[in-house]
């Protein structure tokens, strides 16, 4: 996305264009559904349900992270132009707090830094409650894309 489609954000193409790079991938795998963009934020759905269980019936902390990481890396993806430039994740972390067993989660990443070459973003794992679930940072490299 170029800096002129950012400053004319159109929220609509954003989760149609997520949409559609999502097909057979992990976040299809997962269920996991983009409901919510702007210029510094990224939100997105997972259900909890027995495929994304540990063994003990409690939503699996790896699936917590592929969520994570699915925001992070695509709201980075709103910051670039990616004719020219790639994200590529380098640093994840997640701090479980609370766990779940069914329903839906909600993911909600927001920038902390915006820098030439790194973003820095926070996503908060809630539940229907608003209960927070999860708490995880991501930061991403911007490079140039290879031609």
């Amino acid at each position: 996305m170029s800096n002129n489609i950012r400053k004319n954000f159109d929220k609509e193409a954003i989760l149609e264009m997520y949409a559609k790079v999502s097909k057979n991938t992990l976040m299809e795998t997962l269920g996991i559904k983009y409901v919510d963009a702007g210029p510094e934020y990224l939100v997105a759905t997972m259900p909890v349900k027995p495929e994304v269980h540990q063994p003990m019936g409690l939503l699996h902390g790896g699936a917590s992270v592929a969520l994570a990481e699915s925001l992070g890396s695509g709201a980075s993806l709103m910051l670039i132009d990616p004719e020219t430039q790639e994200i590529r994740g380098i640093e994840i972390s997640a701090n479980h707090v609370k766990s779940k067993r069914a329903g839906l989660v909600t993911g909600t990443a927001k920038l902390i830094h915006r820098g030439r070459m790194l973003h820095l973003w926070e996503i908060r794992i809630t539940d229907e409650n608003g209960e927070l679930i999860s708490l995880c940072k991501i930061t991403n490299i911007v490079i140039d894309r290879r031609k």
